[in-house]
């Protein structure tokens, strides 16, 4: 008898804990009364649209941008990061950038598997909307910081080293950079401000980049073969969706529909359009014709140059920002064959410099006049705040560096790098993934 119910209780014990950290508020029955509706669904309609910057907008970016016999590879490696990232943001990547801190270097593990982070908000991630808001809203900037550095490789890396990559990374760059500016580290106690992810995003992810297509080398026939976009209305498709998902991406770190979030949203799209400008009338000016995949580059340029600053800065500084992002990107993308790297789809020209200069012009142009929780930049008096921004940037432009270099090298000697000339000159679509996009 005693032996009938110790099976009985054994096989319970599986079905019951799984039950447990299934139910909405891991333990709790009700929602705190301090939840506010209109705040819940900022958050989790911005969650959705940081959502569509990756699928389908990313992957249809990235996916125009490759070569015919490359566009299914790339897109699936789009849909491979968000999944991968996404198990392991719920496992420990939140609690190792948004868990109780330790020593400003790391979050602790004591939300690991999401234990404690429930339906009850929580005081510093947002007082009014679920933890649990806050967290999936959170993913999905992890989901995507990864995925811009594929760019930068595309149509040379194995899809098994990808998916060894993307999930180092994550927990090995992302996760520290993430806790040190927005999870209370080191950077944010030196009062270090990056709205939506000027450093945590981009810097880490451009400098990344260039790490990846140094150590990786050139595609073949890079210099002589033709290598240009396959389908630009499929790249202006994806830049459209990117854009329109880059205003939950900024508006909606501010938690809620506040004034804030609507200085956040008009400096976006302020920075848009100036980088669509100035890149298209620099490229007019230089070249003899504006060109569709050059004002699309503006903008995605201008986008991710205004975002560390997007909730500090009003908008003629956004409109400045934009206008720098467009021009200087188009000024280092243009010089890249003398530097003699072969970044595919201009991840470091677009998204390094753009990250490093946009936390610099934060520094420089916010005011606590837009945002009295932010701070004062150069320009209003304030040098100190000029420096911090300047060590936060460095600070993970050097890290970011580091220890995607270590990365790159593990992953390679376990499952190697790249496929082979055969491969490549077939094509990732067939070689990775025996499929093609077109008949």
């Amino acid at each position: 008898m005693n032996g009938a119910i110790r099976k009985i209780l054994t096989g319970l014990t599986v079905p019951v804990a799984l039950a447990s950290w299934a139910s909405p508020g891991w333990g709790q029955t009700a929602a705190s009364p301090a939840i506010n509706g209109a705040d819940t669904a900022w958050v989790l309609i911005s969650s959705a649209l940081v959502l569509s910057m990756l699928v389908p907008g990313l992957a249809l970016f990235y996916g125009g941008l490759v070569r015919s016999k490359n566009v299914l590879g790339t897109i699936m490696q789009s849909f491979a990061i968000l999944c991968l990232v996404s198990v392991l943001w719920m496992v420990a990547g939140y609690s190792l950038s948004f868990g109780p801190d330790v020593k400003g270097v790391i979050g602790s593990l004591a939300w690991a598997g999401l234990s404690g982070v429930g339906l009850a908000p929580h005081a510093t991630y947002g007082p009014t909307i679920p933890h649990q808001a806050f967290m999936i809203f959170q993913m999905m900037f992890a989901a995507i910081t990864p995925a811009l550095i594929t760019g930068a490789f595309a149509e040379r890396m194995k899809f098994s080293a990808l998916l060894l990559f993307a999930g180092l990374w994550s927990l090995l760059v992302y996760t520290p950079v993430a806790h040190w500016i927005w999870g209370g580290g080191w950077l944010a106690q030196l009062g270090a401000l990056d709205f939506a992810g000027g450093a945590v995003v981009h810097t880490s992810s451009g400098v990344s980049a260039l790490v990846c297509v140094l150590v990786m080398g050139a595609r073949h026939g890079y210099g002589t073969d033709y290598l240009a976009p396959h389908n630009l209305p499929m790249v202006l498709l994806g830049t459209g969706l990117v854009w329109v998902g880059w205003f939950g991406f900024n508006a909606g770190s501010a938690l809620g529909p506040n004034e804030v979030a609507v200085v956040a949203f008009l400096a976006t799209h302020t920075g848009a359009v100036a980088g669509g400008l100035a890149w298209t009338a620099i490229e007019w000016a230089h070249r003899g014709a504006p060109t569709v995949l050059g004002i699309a580059s503006g903008v995605i340029a201008g986008l991710a140059m205004v975002t560390p600053g997007a909730g500090y800065v009003g908008p003629l500084a956004a409109f400045v920002m934009g206008l720098i992002a467009g021009s200087l990107s188009y000024a280092v993308i243009i010089k890249k064959g003398k530097f003699g790297y072969d970044d595919s789809l201009d991840v470091v020209g677009i998204h390094g410099v753009a990250g490093v200069g946009g936390m610099m012009l934060t520094g420089l142009l916010a005011s606590k006049s837009v945002n009295t929780a932010g701070a004062d930049g150069l320009l209003a008096g304030n040098p100190g705040f000029f420096a911090v921004q300047l060590v936060a940037a460095l600070a993970v432009a050097l890290f970011s560096a580091a220890v995607t270099y270590g990365i790159l090298r593990l992953v390679d000697r376990l499952v190697g790098l790249r496929v082979t000339r055969e491969e490549e000159r077939a094509g990732l679509d067939i070689s990775q993934h025996n499929e093609r996009a077109y008949s």
